[in-house]
């Protein structure tokens, strides 16, 4: 992650630079304090009589200093900050770029709550560890290594308590970070099944509310919330026990360098002054490694989180572009699929296709029927390639799909979808998604080939209606026709709607199908669905059972040939009374 400091270099250098000014102004300090004492209170070259005027310049002197330490200090904090910000984020623009070009195999692995924290928590910790990095590490350690020269300065016998004082404190902060650092890591991974818990009921809210399961997932939430807290609790604990032993030994040091003062002060080697300032510097060193360990935690806590976000930078998308581009337009939309087998990443001994042979012809209306789990969905996933076949090829006219570039070949591709997905902003702006450039009258259009004007229209800001968010202000109807004109607005070569005329009526479904019939008669239509009613004018129908073709004909020759046409056609005129399921 080095590259994405080096843009910002030039703050990375100034904020330890102003940190260094910081820290000079605090070691002079004690100097000056021992001044006050010997000459301006004490007078010990004066015959023992005290100089106020030298107390009122030496203080003004030291309020001087401070201010100065003062500025640099927060010049160090504008420029530790612009640096941390500005790299955490690109870091994160980067990241979310990296998510979005995963394949869905992929995703699915991480699981959408562990990549929320990684891409806000885990860069977070990032953000605070580079902060430290030039900032507070500097200062402890400039601290820490002035303030024992300055002392060693005033009297080398001082060197003694700093060399008994510091092993003890650097085996207190060492064994207390090796307990903590593994934790840091688990506790990242708790806030990853939190962030689970959380978005999985925020999105399927109504689906608990409708099974009365509030409670149920409160206590699932509150499971999987302990656990993080006590994760915490761990953490936090062995902390507590750190700054007791840390004060214990400042303390005895103090006393230690007080002992070692007297005793030299006695002998005329050292002055009460020296003391004083002796003592404030052993509290600066000791003070500066309790800090260290402080910031020890930081590193730790970013370098578990980095490592997280690492593995997202290095992860390689699954599914690769290729570079050969479309030559003409004419004839366009012919999908092929040539002896095709798919099955999900992990369960490769589950196939979901196996052996399919099939051909679609541009412009045709293509629709597919089977029972739930038999592999529609996925037979189309394959066309913009949401995955790849684990056999065989698919081709769009007469070229593998793999050998497209993803954005042209998911630009020929149009996808509506059952669950359909609605952002939070405008209806127009939700249609919109479907071709950027379009005019007003181009997405009026789109929205009354998907029979979603009327609704619309009737809304009192029209096309300008606010969405809720995941489209809760409208209703599965209303959702399913906003997706559809978005996916007409495309114009793509290829339209596919994978069931997504289920929450509508067969009145509104069969005024779509003609309007698309009649509007977009040269775009290849893909329609899977569960209603014969809903297929039945297509050109030609695939009945899919167990992952394999097992007829294809037009909804007559089905009628006449396939059993399991039939037996589906009788089940449904049972239950809706009628040919059209009414």
């Amino acid at each position: 992650m080095i590259k994405y400091l080096k843009k910002y270099w030039f703050f990375a250098l100034l904020a330890p630079l102003f940190m260094l000014g910081e820290v000079s102004m605090d070691l002079l300090q004690p100097r000056l304090m021992s001044t006050i004492v010997d000459e301006g209170v004490l007078g010990l070259s004066n015959n023992n009589v005290g100089d106020l005027s030298l107390v009122i310049t030496t203080g003004l002197k030291m309020i001087g200093l401070v201010l100065i330490g003062c500025l640099c200090g927060i010049l160090s904090g504008v420029f530790a900050n612009l640096c941390s910000q500005n790299f955490s984020n690109d870091l994160r623009k980067d990241t979310f770029s990296k998510i979005m070009s995963l394949s869905f195999s992929q995703t699915d692995q991480f699981t959408t709550g562990s990549l929320i924290t990684r891409v806000t928590n885990d860069i977070t910790q990032v953000q605070n560890l580079v902060t430290q990095a030039i900032r507070g590490f500097v200062r402890t350690f400039l601290l820490f290594a002035g303030g024992i020269i300055c002392m060693l300065s005033l009297d080398l016998s001082f060197g003694v308590v700093v060399a008994c004082a510091l092993p003890l404190v650097l085996l207190t902060v060492v064994f207390f970070l090796r307990k903590t650092n593994p934790l840091f890591t688990v506790l990242q991974e708790k806030l990853d099944g939190v962030n689970n818990v959380m978005q999985e009921n925020v999105s399927g809210s109504r689906v608990v509310k409708a099974y009365v399961k509030e409670e149920y997932e409160k206590d699932r939430f509150e499971r999987a919330n302990d656990g993080l807290v006590h994760t915490q609790l761990d953490v936090l604990l062995l902390l507590s026990y750190m700054t007791p032993i840390m004060n214990i030994i400042l303390n005895i040091s103090i006393v230690a360098i007080i002992k070692v003062g007297a005793i030299q002060v006695q002998a005329g080697a050292l002055t009460p002054g020296n003391v004083m300032a002796a003592i404030t510097y052993i509290s600066q060193i000791l003070n500066a490694v309790m800090r260290m360990s402080m910031i020890f935690q930081t590193v730790s806590r970013g370098m578990a989180s980095g490592r997280r976000i690492q593995e997202i930078l290095d992860c390689t998308p699954a599914i690769q572009g290729g570079e050969k581009l479309p030559t003409t337009k004419a004839g366009r939309g012919k999908i092929e699929f040539r002896n095709v087998s798919f099955a999900y990443p992990g369960m490769e001994h589950e196939k979901v296709l196996d052996g399919i042979d099939l051909i679609i012809q541009p412009g045709e209306t293509f629709a597919i029927l089977g029972a739930t789990g038999c592999g529609k969905t996925s037979l189309v996933n394959l066309i913009p390639r949401f995955y790849d076949a684990t056999e065989g090829c698919v081709l769009i006219d007469d070229v593998d799909v793999k050998d497209y570039p993803l954005t042209t070949l998911r630009d020929k591709v149009a996808v509506a979808l059952q669950k359909s997905e609605i952002f939070q902003t405008s209806i127009r702006e939700n249609i919109s998604w479907g071709d950027p450039d379009a005019d007003g009258g181009q997405i009026d259009k789109a929205a009354e080939i998907a029979q979603a004007a009327e609704f619309i229209n009737k809304k009192p800001e029209g096309m300008d209606t606010i969405v809720a968010q995941s489209g809760a202000s409208l209703s599965g109807g209303q959702k399913q026709r906003v997706a559809i004109a978005r996916a007409v607005l495309k114009d793509s070569d290829i339209l596919i709607f994978d069931d997504a005329t289920s929450a509508l009526d067969l009145q509104t479904e069969a005024k779509l199908y003609e309007a698309l019939k009649t509007k977009h008669r040269d775009i290849t239509k893909i329609i899977i669905a569960q209603r014969i009613a809903s297929v039945k004018d297509a050109d030609r129908i695939a009945v899919l059972e167990n992952g394999k073709i097992a007829a294809l004909g037009t909804h007559e020759e089905l009628l006449a040939t396939s059993s399991i046409y039939q037996d589906i056609h009788q089940s449904q005129l049972k239950e809706g009374g009628g040919e059209d399921g009414r």
